[in-house]
Formats: structure tokens, C-alpha cells, sequence
């Protein structure tokens, strides 16, 4: 199979990327490195540096590359980001994904879309874990601008009967996530505790999350490609973690007992968050499969290993 993993450098999508190339498929990797890295491209994939945003570079390098499958996870990934300069959402998370949508047409190529779960579904959903049949409510630009995406996608669907997939994942988390800017609570912890300062916990500790790990991400990812059948999907456990349980997890991987800072919530952000994922389970056959305290362990080792201790 002919893949692109747009956003390809970053965290998930590098993880994709590998395994897209160590099953031998033929893998183009779009990121414009704006946070991710070149070193974590497989040298196994080409590589492209462009910005999703420019709709005619983009749908010329995928056409030279002749995708079957676009698995699209590039975007402005910060809820706190794009509260305070939603023109950067909107260019990457609405307009990129547009402009992934007019290749995908013009290719005939499918479409694995990373959605979002929690700061889709917004506070307060009817039920908890929250089914893919809650009408989204986000809070946050980010939010909004992955709503948006998901209906350019299912409008070229229905446009091509084209059985394109949109992923709404929980909080991922595992190796390879930036400890820099305001995403990815279990990277920031491991990294503040690994040089020995005070975790900042917001929400005063008590706003819960649904934590799935990277591996588990990836392989819905190919799943989905493998098993050819469109809809949308939630990926995640469905378990409700609060953001002080999650810091002492951290903690006992890092044989630390540090007291956290506690700060109020900052704005677009949820109070609670935990996503139904029985209907990729039903439907395409995937279930999380890494225990949350295994997967944070290994995750610390990682991070851990990369400062050299």
C-alpha cells in the first residue's frame, strides 16, 4: 500500500510511519517540522517538508507519490494554543485538513483522520464514557476546528462513496511526546520530576482524562486502513483518570513524592473526559491493550533514558 502520514515527524505519526514501513508498505512522510523532528522520519519512508496549509504543494507531492491512503494526523495539537491564536488552529487543523480532502479526490485515496475525543465531545456529555452519537459541543478553537475537519471528510465520503475513517482519540501519551509547550500532561510530569521541579497540576487535580498509549493509537490506525470500512470511531479506554491520579502514577515510576503546584483550569479546557470505544471494538475488531500503569512505566523509562539517567 501506498501510505502518507502527514504530520509524519511528530509524535503519533512517527510511531505510525514505522509501522507502516516495517510491514513493508511504500510510506510518504508531510510534516513542515514546526514541532516535529526530522530524526524521527523511518529511513525507511520519504520525506516531504511541506505545510498542509498550502493546498497546491501538498496535492502536487501526493499525486508525484500516488497515495492510496492518507492517514492525516498534522495539526496545531494545543487546546490552550488555540485559544489564544486560533488564526494557527485554523490554518493547520481546518484549512490543512481541507486541502487533505481536495488530494484525497483527486487521488481516489482514503482518508484515516485523527479526530479528537474529549475537546470534541465538550463538559457535561449525556453519559460518560461518551458514544460517538453525542452532538460535539467543544469548548475550545481546537475543538471547534476538529469538528470542522470531520465534516469536510464525511461530506468528500459522501461526495466519492468513499470509505474514508475518522479516529476521535482520548489523551495519548508515550515515547516521542515534546515535554515543551502545553501538551501532553504525562511528558511535561516526567520531565519536570526527572530535573527535579514542582509538577504544575491544573484543574487543582481533580479534571479527568482518558489515557490510551501510543501503540494502542497506532495500531487503530492500521486497523482502520487494513479493514477498508468507513465511519468514526472513538479510541480509547472509556476510564475516567483524574489529573492528581495520573501524577502519582508518574510518581511511582519515577520513585518520587513530590507535592504539585495547583492551579485553576485555563480556559477551553474540560472538567471530565473518558470516551466509549465499543464500536471499534464491534465494528473493526480494536481494543486498547496497554495497561495504563505498565504504560506509563515504560513510558518514564523513555524519557528518562533520553535526559541520560
Amino acid at each position: 500500500m501506498r501510505v502518507v502520514v502527514t504530520g509524519g515527524a511528530g509524535f503519533i505519526g512517527s510511531h505510525l510511519a514505522d509501522a507502516f514501513v516495517a510491514r513493508g508498505d511504500d510510506v510518504l512522510v508531510v510534516d513542515d517540522l514546526s514541532s516535529g523532528a526530522r530524526e524521527r522520519v523511518s529511513e525507511g519512508a520519504d520525506f516531504a517538508e511541506l505545510d498542509i496549509a498550502d493546498g497546491s504543494a501538498l496535492r502536487t507531492r501526493l499525486e508525484d507519490f500516488n497515495a492510496e491512503l492518507i492517514c492525516h494526523l498534522a495539526a496545531q495539537s494545543s487546546v490552550t494554543v488555540s485559544v489564544t491564536n486560533p488564526d494557527l488552529d485554523f490554518a493547520s487543523n481546518v484549512r490543512g485538513t481541507f486541502n487533505v480532502c481536495q488530494a484525497a479526490a483527486a487521488l481516489g485515496a482514503r482518508i484515516v483522520f485523527a479526530s479528537t475525543g474529549g475537546a470534541l465531545y465538550g463538559n457535561d456529555p449525556a453519559a460518560i464514557p461518551t458514544p460517538e452519537t453525542e452532538i460535539p459541543q467543544p469548548l475550545s478553537q481546537y475543538g471547534a476546528g476538529k469538528l470542522a475537519g470531520e465534516a469536510f471528510i464525511g461530506t468528500q465520503a459522501r461526495s466519492d462513496s468513499a470509505q474514508h475513517v475518522i479516529l476521535r482519540l482520548g489523551n495519548v501519551y508515550g515515547p516521542r511526546q515534546t515535554p515543551h509547550g502545553e501538551a501532553g500532561v504525562v511528558a511535561i510530569f516526567s520531565d519536570r520530576l526527572i530535573r527535579g521541579e514542582t509538577p504544575i497540576v491544573y484543574g487543582h487535580g481533580k479534571p479527568t482524562r482518558d489515557y490510551v498509549h501510543v501503540a494502542d493509537v497506532v495500531r487503530a490506525f492500521t486497523t482502520a486502513a487494513d479493514n477498508r470500512l468507513g465511519g468514526t470511531f472513538n479510541v480509547g479506554w472509556g476510564r475516567e483518570t483524574s489529573v492528581l491520579e495520573l501524577l502519582d502514577v508518574v510518581q511511582r515510576a519515577a520513585g518520587t513524592s513530590v507535592e504539585p503546584k495547583l492551579e485553576p483550569l485555563r480556559p477551553g479546557e474540560l472538567d471530565r473526559s473518558a470516551i466509549d470505544s465499543r464500536l471499534a471494538a464491534d465494528v473493526l475488531g480494536w481494543r486498547p491493550e496497554l495497561d495504563f500503569e505498565d504504560g506509563i512505566a515504560e513510558t518514564f523509562r523513555w524519557y528518562a533514558s533520553e535526559h541520560g539517567t
